[in-house]
């Protein structure tokens, strides 16, 4: 028996198998038939981004292989060369992880993803929202569209491998013009948050992120 056989054999026996994994199997006549998979299919993982030279060793014909997996809507090609295997909800398929994402793409871990947003939760009067996804790294820099998501790369000598609030604080005050509120009524909240948190950390991250207007006014006050 053909290994293709007992499978659907096996299918047919367990129809639980196809529930589980649709995308391998479809009916003729009520026939249960399995899919032939690519190559690729064998190797890819799904939730996963993956560059064309990831994959190239998998198959002698990886461009062909590539472009008939996003027709058939196997794959989403984000950008040149750069594709992604989507998990699959009950709403569809499920958007990639923006840190593999932007990972992949940088070829490097070497970046921080942060948000304007964050800074609404350091309570200093920021309450607005920005449709905003920044990235912090030493490669790129300008707004970049990642599949439906344009992410905003900017060049920066330092930052820290993990957001904290101190960072975020002296991150809002390098920003504090181009912001949408007040920028006098926050650094007001800002003199006022100062007081509860850790100083010796807050210093640290303004020495190492802060620009010359940040130190100046940070110095001031800790």
């Amino acid at each position: 028996m053909s290994s293709r056989v007992f499978c659907t054999f096996f299918v047919r026996k367990f129809p639980i198998i196809q529930d589980l994994f649709p995308f391998l199997y479809f009916q003729i006549g009520g026939v249960i038939v399995m899919k032939d998979l690519s190559r690729l299919e064998k190797y890819i993982r799904r939730g996963e981004v993956y560059r064309r030279e990831d994959l190239s060793h998998f198959s002698g014909a990886v461009d062909r292989e590539l472009a008939r997996l996003v027709q058939d809507q196997v794959m989403v090609k984000l950008r040149n060369g750069l594709y992604h295997y989507p998990r699959l909800s009950v709403f569809g398929k499920v958007p990639p992880d923006e840190k593999k994402l932007v990972s992949k793409f940088l070829k490097d871990d070497n970046f921080l993803l942060t948000s304007p947003n964050l800074y609404n939760s350091l309570g200093v009067g920021t309450t607005q929202l920005y449709n905003k996804s920044i990235v912090y790294n030493h490669k790129r820099r300008g707004a970049i569209r990642l599949g439906n998501r344009i992410f905003h790369f900017v060049d920066k000598s330092a930052f820290p491998k993990k957001l904290t609030i101190e960072f975020l604080l002296v991150d809002l005050l390098n920003n504090i013009s181009n912001i949408a509120e007040d920028s006098s009524l926050v650094l007001n909240r800002v003199k006022e948050r100062v007081s509860s948190m850790d100083k010796v950390k807050l210093k640290k991250s303004v020495q190492a992120y802060g620009n010359p207007r940040t130190k100046s006014f940070m110095m001031a006050i800790l």
